[in-house]
């Protein structure tokens, strides 16, 4: 158990030391590339609390990433950088206000309601956006400076790379001190069994409801970052299309892993770019839906336990091979 614990952490450690070292081997293009990728490990990390963590599938988590982002262009000044502290401030207290409004509300319902009341709350949260002056209609609405903290400017692509690398750090290292802490341990008896824990004598929903907040407070911070990292915001933000792509990272990934939204989300990212390119796949490239679609098909049937799992695949594959050959050599000396 300790051993599996320590290799756990080894990788973690490794991955995050790897990106800390890539922008000594990378261009631009790559760095902006990972600095978006650990934008969406953020915002997968998030929803991994509601699915791997608490067992409820929220289907309109983009509302919370989209408004944590236009939260982030409506607050800055026009002329002038605003505050990192502030706007972080604002972002994810404004995702998370509505995050505690909405699941107040949609937590009373369970399973495909739940579902479903989650996605139609994100897209009243899109038409919004969409169809009012707020935000800009479908034309969306521009980050003119982007914010500074003292010497800290997020405008140049190192920095900004570098403090997302460590608001992903942070956000990983909370997520893992909630699923050992008590809290955590209550929503992880929430997923196997709520019925059990409520004859336990355990309030279930309160523990839902903040499970629920927290984690719309982290998909809102991961919209300050990729408004501040683009310098725009549109409604496609808080479509359906993206709260189902953050849920395909973590399916991708392994769902009850932090580990696997990581994973997911540079895998479903970089699997993008792979069927996006054109110097591979040629004109089929503007196919690449199709593409994508069948990969993840492929993995989904393949890896039921996700990417994280492949190890424990590989070797309960290699234990039963040699276990066959064991039981097989013991039948041999006995007919012998």
């Amino acid at each position: 158990m300790q051993s599996d614990i320590r290799s756990k952490a080894t990788f973690v450690a490794l991955a995050f030391l790897a990106l800390a070292l890539y922008p000594l081997v990378a261009g631009n293009f790559g760095v902006d590339l990972v600095t978006k990728i650990m934008i969406y490990a953020i915002f997968a990390l998030s929803l991994e609390l509601l699915v791997g963590g608490t067992g409820l599938v929220c289907f309109g988590h983009a509302a919370f990433f989209g408004i944590g982002a236009y939260a982030t262009v409506l607050l800055s000044p026009e002329s002038d950088p605003g505050s990192v502290l502030l706007l972080i401030g604002a972002s994810v207290l404004a995702a998370g206000l509505y995050a505690l409004a909405v699941g107040a509300l949609s937590l009373r319902t369970k399973g495909v309601y739940f579902i479903m009341v989650t996605l139609a709350f994100a897209q009243m949260a899109y038409y919004v956006v969409h169809d009012t002056p707020l935000g800009g209609g479908t034309d969306g609405i521009y980050l003119n400076v982007k914010p500074v903290a003292g010497p800290l400017d997020l405008d140049g692509a190192l920095t900004m790379y570098f403090f997302t690398l460590a608001l992903l750090v942070a956000v990983f290292g909370l997520l893992a001190l909630i699923s050992r802490s008590r809290f955590g341990r209550a929503l992880a008896g929430i997923r196997v069994n709520e019925q059990r824990m409520r004859a336990t004598g355990f309030a279930t929903y309160p523990y839902k409801l903040a499970a629920f907040t927290i984690s719309g407070a982290l998909a809102g911070l991961a919209g300050f970052l990729f408004a501040v990292k683009d310098g725009f915001v549109n409604p496609e933000m808080m479509s359906w299309h993206l709260s189902g792509s953050v849920l395909i990272m973590i399916i991708l990934g392994g769902i009850g892993h932090l580990r696997g939204a990581l994973i997911g989300a540079f895998a479903f990212a970089l699997l993008q770019e792979f069927f996006k390119s054109e110097a591979i796949f040629g004109a089929f490239a503007k196919h690449w839906h199709l593409g994508l679609g069948l990969t993840i098909i492929a993995s989904v049937a393949l890896l039921p336990r996700g990417l994280v799992g492949v190890p424990g695949q590989w070797k309960e594959r290699l234990v039963g091979r040699s276990s066959r050959r064991a039981e097989t050599s013991e039948a041999q000396d006995g007919n012998a």
